[in-house]
C-alpha cells in the first residue's frame, strides 16, 4: 500500500507542475550549431509536452525539415489544462470534447510540408496532417506517466528526449534517462545539480549544463492557479532558477576559464575552511591562476566548467557523501554555536556546509586545477 500511495502522490505532483516554456527560451538553447547537427536523421521526443500546446512540439515540428528530423514523437500527461486552446485535432468524434484533456495522447511527425496546400508551411499544416495520416495521434491507454511501460516503449524508440520534465519528479526521470542510455537536452531547476543522485552524474562529465545562462532564471507560463510573478497580455508567467541540462557535447565546455588572479599576492582573499582542506573561492570569476589545492567555488561554476582544466571532487554538504571533511561537529558544538550566534537556544547545523571562522557559507563545489601530469 505504501508503493501505491507513493505512486498517487507522485503523479499528482507531476500534474501540478504545470509551468510550460516559452518559445523563445527553446530556441534561444537548441538553436546552438551542437545541438541541431546532433539532431539530424533523429528520432525526438517530448514526453511531457501536451502537443495541443507544447512549445517544443511546435519547435520541433515547424522545423522538421530544417534539422532534418526523422522522426518527432509527442506525448503527455492526462489532465492538461491546456488542452484544445491552440491546436485542436479532430479526432473523428470518438472522444467527447468536453472531457478530452482528461486523457493522455501521443503525435506522430514523419514528414512536414503544405499539406492543406495554401502555400505557406504554418500550424494549420500540422492539424492538416495529423487529421490526414493514420496513426498520427492516438489515445494512450494508460495517463502517460513517464515511468509506465508504455511510455518506456515510446522512450525506447527515441534517439533524443527534449522537454521539460516535472521538476518534482526531476530525479527520477534523469535516472531513467541514464538507465535507458538516452541522449537529451531537458530543463531543471538549478539546485538539482545538488541532488545525490544528479551531482556524481556531473562529477563523472555524464551530463553537463547547457549554453543558456544562468543569470536571472527563466520564466515559465503558470497554469497554476494563483501561482506567477507577473501577468503579460493576459499571460501569467512565474520565474525559476531553471537551467538546461544535456548529455550532447558542447563545444563550451572545450573554452578555459581565463585565470588572471593570484593566490600568493593576495592570500587573505582566499581563506580555508574548517572543517575542509581547501580555500573558499567566493567568484568563479576569482580561481586564482596559481594555486593547486582544493577550492570551493560556487554551483555556478558548472556554467563555466571545463573539464580538461579542472577536477571535480565533491561538494561541501551534510553528510560527507565524497569523504572531504576534516572535521565533524558534535551536536553540542552545533548548539553551543548557536548561542552564541543568536543568544538562544538552538541548533547551528555546522555540518551542513563550509565552515569559515565559525559560519556556515553558502554550498560550494570542491575542484582542483589539473596539471601536465593529470593526463599522462
Amino acid at each position: 500500500m505504501a508503493n501505491k500511495n507513493r505512486n498517487l502522490n507522485d503523479a499528482a505532483k507531476a500534474k501540478k507542475d504545470e509551468f510550460y516554456t516559452q518559445l523563445e527560451d527553446i530556441e534561444r538553447e537548441l538553436n546552438h550549431e551542437e545541438y541541431r547537427e546532433f539532431f539530424k536523421g533523429k528520432t525526438i521526443l517530448c514526453n511531457c509536452d501536451d502537443p495541443y500546446e507544447s512549445e517544443f512540439f511546435k519547435y520541433f515540428a515547424m522545423n522538421f525539415n530544417a534539422l532534418e528530423l526523422k522522426k518527432l514523437i509527442v506525448t503527455c500527461y492526462a489532465g492538461s489544462p491546456v488542452a484544445q486552446t491552440e491546436l485542436n485535432f479532430d479526432d473523428g468524434g470518438t472522444l467527447d470534447k468536453k472531457h478530452r484533456n482528461e486523457y493522455a495522447y501521443k503525435v506522430v511527425i514523419n514528414e512536414f510540408k503544405d499539406w492543406n496546400g495554401d502555400g505557406r508551411e504554418d500550424l494549420e499544416d500540422i492539424k492538416q496532417y495529423i487529421l490526414t495520416h493514420s496513426g498520427s495521434w492516438e489515445r494512450l491507454k494508460g495517463n502517460g506517466d513517464f515511468r509506465s511501460a508504455e511510455c518506456i516503449e515510446i522512450l525506447q524508440e527515441a534517439d533524443v528526449v527534449v522537454t521539460n520534465p516535472p521538476f518534482s519528479l526531476f530525479r527520477e526521470y534523469v535516472a531513467q534517462l541514464m538507465q535507458y542510455e538516452k541522449k537529451f537536452v531537458i530543463l531543471g531547476n538549478k539546485n538539482a545539480i545538488t541532488y545525490k543522485e544528479i551531482f556524481p552524474l556531473i562529477q563523472q562529465n555524464k551530463i553537463w549544463a547547457g549554453y543558456t545562462k544562468w543569470a536571472g532564471g527563466l520564466w515559465f507560463i503558470s497554469e497554476v492557479p494563483g501561482i506567477y510573478d507577473k501577468e503579460i497580455d493576459g499571460v501569467k508567467l512565474k520565474n525559476t532558477a531553471a537551467i538546461w541540462y544535456t548529455n550532447i557535447p558542447l563545444k563550451k565546455y572545450l573554452e578555459e576559464i581565463p585565470l588572471v588572479c593570484s593566490y600568493y599576492e593576495n592570500p587573505e582573499k582566499y581563506p580555508h575552511y574548517d572543517n575542509y582542506d581547501a580555500i573558499e573561492v567566493s567568484k568563479t570569476a576569482q580561481i586564482p591562476c596559481d594555486y593547486f589545492g582544493v577550492m570551493g567555488v560556487p554551483i555556478t561554476f558548472l556554467d563555466k566548467y571545463n573539464p580538461n582544466q579542472f577536477e571535480i571532487l565533491g561538494m561541501t554538504e551534510n553528510l560527507d557523501l565524497y569523504g572531504l571533511k576534516t572535521k565533524i561537529y558534535t551536536a553540542k558544538e552545533c548548539k553551543a554555536r548557536y548561542f552564541e550566534l543568536f543568544g538562544k537556544p538552538g541548533t547551528y547545523d555546522l555540518n551542513a556546509a563550509g565552515i569559515i571562522d565559525g559560519r556556515k557559507v553558502y554550498q560550494r563545489i570542491l575542484i582542483r586545477r589539473r596539471q601536465e601530469a593529470d593526463f599522462n
